[in-house]
């Protein structure tokens, strides 16, 4: 059974897997990338080889999603993926259901700090990530090779309040919500609810091992992260210049969209979202 780690891309969705993936996936909680690697993102096309899908039509793989969970879930273990889109119905079709999912984490970020991570990230100026960001029809893909492969990794993953807002509604599977900025704050205490959440849904009556809790933390911290993709590189680090990869970890904590955004940005998206911003208790 799946539990999904979701979120808006750019929210700390890695941060997250690094977590998680130090924790239930090395003896002693210490991170590395290749425990990155055991979190994997759905949908992506390898799960989807075996069925029949027009690979240049987008979302033609929507048709199989449950399908292409339901193989997933055939070994009956526990697995986490990493997923952008949102809950819901696509062409018609669930994204997924209470047979295949325990549940969520879903990890949410005031959208004023996400923007300057995606203009980083997909080499935006302000007017381009502002449509982005609430193009309630927007979908993400593999772009580097869509001309080999298609659409097979195609995620829609819609505006940023709607994406939210598909997680938060539903009422199939158990979800935890949780703020970029609680975990960055109370990296301890939020990541030990965490734990015990994963534990709880998947049922589980382990004990938290509060050791390798400690070594997860100690060994994600953002400058940790930062000074390893500027060693050895990221593999999550994508390229639309063909030059070079803009840096996965760029601002961390500094990212503060009081500092960085000028006043129109700040004010454009202030207002588009302020419903979502209250009830997120976000400064306004």
């Amino acid at each position: 059974m799946i539990i999904w780690i979701a979120s808006y891309p750019k929210s700390g969705n890695t941060w997250l897997r690094a977590l998680i993936s130090s924790y239930f996936y090395s003896k002693d909680g210490t991170y590395d990338e290749d425990l990155l690697k055991k979190i994997d993102q759905f949908p992506v096309r390898k799960y989807f080889k075996y069925f029949s899908y027009d690979k240049k039509k987008v979302g033609d793989t929507t048709k199989f999603w449950i399908e292409a969970q339901e193989e997933i879930n055939k070994d009956k273990k526990l697995k986490f993926f990493k997923t952008h889109n949102i809950f819901g119905k696509v062409n018609s079709f669930d994204f997924t259901n209470a047979e295949n999912s325990f549940g969520g984490i879903y990890i949410v970020r005031d959208p004023r700090n996400v923007i300057t991570s995606l203009k980083n990230h997909y080499s935006l100026n302000d007017e381009n990530a502002f449509k982005w960001m609430t193009d309630q029809n927007n979908y993400v893909y593999d772009i580097e090779n869509v001309k080999e492969v298609g659409y097979g990794d195609f995620q829609f993953i819609s505006s940023w309040d709607v994406n939210y807002k598909s997680w938060k509604i539903q009422k199939k599977i158990p979800i935890k919500f949780i703020k970029y900025e609680d975990l960055s704050n109370n990296t301890y205490s939020i990541f030990l609810e965490i734990i015990e959440f994963i534990y709880k849904i998947s049922n589980n009556m382990v004990t938290v091992d509060k050791i390798r809790l400690k070594n997860a933390l100690n060994s994600t911290t953002f400058d940790k992260l930062q000074k390893r993709e500027k060693k050895y590189g990221f593999s999550e680090a994508v390229s639309f210049t063909n030059i070079e990869k803009s840096q996965f970890f760029n601002l961390g904590p500094k990212n503060d969209w009081k500092k960085i955004l000028n006043d129109k940005v700040k004010n454009r998206i202030t207002n588009v979202f302020k419903k979502n911003l209250k009830e997120l208790s976000y400064t306004l």
